[in-house]
């Protein structure tokens, strides 16, 4: 199991011309690969394997890319190419055999705009130097350049900041990204998964939304709402000063200033989707729930239709990247995730014990038992009010109860009725943990 870190290289102009040279020799390369394997592929039908490309380029032709990079790294970067034209064989076959609804295309060249593409070091190439203790030097590690970057420029090596919370001996891979005109070291490092005291027979629903970004739903009693409007805010904002930007601007314009609205605004997306998904596998842990089980629906993102100012902020919301995020998180920690559809689970009142059709197999004159009374309010067939959101949480939990042996009889009427609404970008800590 392997987990992510990324850090923000704040070196000096020199650090960062080493680091542009590197991503720009990283693009050619791999439009180098690019160019031959689709050649090979319209010609021949087939394929090459990472050995082909790191023969061809780096034995035969002599490429001046390949040699401008370390030998490690440039064969990492001929790989990462071949990997992903062996994934487009796989997605073709599956497509051919009708599994797959959109046809694959074959890998494209990388765009010329940035002029830069990610360079990656595996974890043997690359060394920790300098020493933490009393802070008198800074920890860090050495990118080794190549012999053909010493000759020409006299540096063999570049150095940059190493995380004080990670083990040099659990790092298999260093790669530098080049993001809207700054650089981060991502870190891919070895993590052991953690022995922690779950019951399997509780579990979390969790019905994604907008407003209410997650809305939370536990078979111990508990619920909460994740709040979705501090980032409906920070896209309006991004947005707002985009189109300034970009007004009377032919298309395809991009900027400096562009390129530092949009990284704040990605940090901030990155950000966000960390604290929230802690906040939910926290909350698991603390109330030994041992499963997630996460509404989503197939496309639901592309085949919205709520309005095009609603689809704009429901696009912009990264529940998918969230959705991912909890589930490594609870790779690491035990929990059993699962995904389930969430087909009439809003339209279905659960203190009524309604039956949950699956998308397109309604029964013939099925009706749910309550209904919406207006917006965020869901009424059932007795009177009761609930929270409509919490309703639909608890009815994804219904669907997937009895194949996962999830006890329901701990989901309460105050969880439905009166979740908590967290604000995941302050410090304050709710009562609900």
């Amino acid at each position: 199991m392997y987990g992510t870190q990324q850090v923000l290289i704040k070196g000096s102009k020199d650090t960062r011309a080493i680091l542009e040279y590197l991503c720009s020799e990283a693009k050619k390369l791999s439009n180098c690969g690019i160019y031959y394997s689709r050649q090979l592929f319209f010609k021949t039908g087939k394929i090459p394997s990472k050995a082909d490309l790191h023969k061809e380029l780096g034995t035969k032709q002599r490429n001046p890319h390949y040699q401008a990079l370390y030998s490690d790294t440039a064969q990492q970067i001929l790989t990462n190419v071949a990997e992903s034209f062996k994934s487009y064989k796989v997605i073709r076959k599956k497509w051919d055999k009708g599994e797959i609804e959109n046809k694959p295309s074959l890998p494209k060249y990388l765009k010329a705009r940035s002029g830069l593409a990610v360079a990656t070091f595996t974890g043997r190439s690359v060394k920790l130097t300098g020493k933490n203790k009393n802070k008198e030097h800074e920890l860090g590690i050495r990118l080794p350049l190549g012999k053909k970057v010493k000759s020409w420029f006299g540096i063999s090596f570049v150095h940059i900041t190493f995380p004080s919370n990670l083990n040099i001996a659990d790092i298999k891979e260093v790669r530098i990204l080049p993001r809207n005109g700054c650089f981060y070291a991502e870190f891919i490092y070895k993590i052991e998964s953690l022995n922690v005291e779950l019951d399997k027979s509780q579990g979390l629903g969790i019905d994604p939304g907008l407003n209410n970004w997650l809305t939370c739903v536990s078979t111990v009693g508990t619920s909460f709402i994740v709040d979705g409007l501090h980032l409906k805010s920070v896209n309006q904002w991004f947005n707002k000063r985009v189109a300034k930007r970009m007004k009377d601007k032919p298309n395809g314009f991009w900027s400096k200033k562009l390129a530092s609205i949009t990284e704040k605004r990605n940090r901030q997306m990155r950000d966000a989707i960390n604290k929230a998904a802690s906040l939910v596998v926290n909350h698991c842990i603390e109330h030994k729930i041992g499963h997630i089980v996460f509404g989503w629906n197939k496309g639901q993102k592309q085949n919205s239709n709520m309005g095009r100012k609603n689809n704009q902020k429901f696009v912009q919301i990264p529940t998918q990247r969230l959705k991912e995020r909890i589930k490594q998180l609870c790779e690491v920690y035990g929990i059993q995730f699962t995904q389930t559809e969430e087909s009439y689970t809003s339209k279905s009142s659960y203190w009524d014990n309604d039956t949950l059709p699956k998308f397109g197999a309604k029964p013939k004159g099925w009706e749910p038992s309550g209904r919406r009374i207006e917006r965020g309010l869901y009424k059932s067939r007795g009177g009761e009010i609930f929270n409509a959101d919490a309703n639909g949480a608890a009815n994804i939990l219904v669907k997937v109860a009895a194949t996962l042996g999830i006890d329901l009889s701990g989901v309460s009427r105050g969880a439905l009725s009166t979740p908590c609404r967290v604000r995941f970008w302050t410090t304050a800590k709710s009562p609900v943990f």
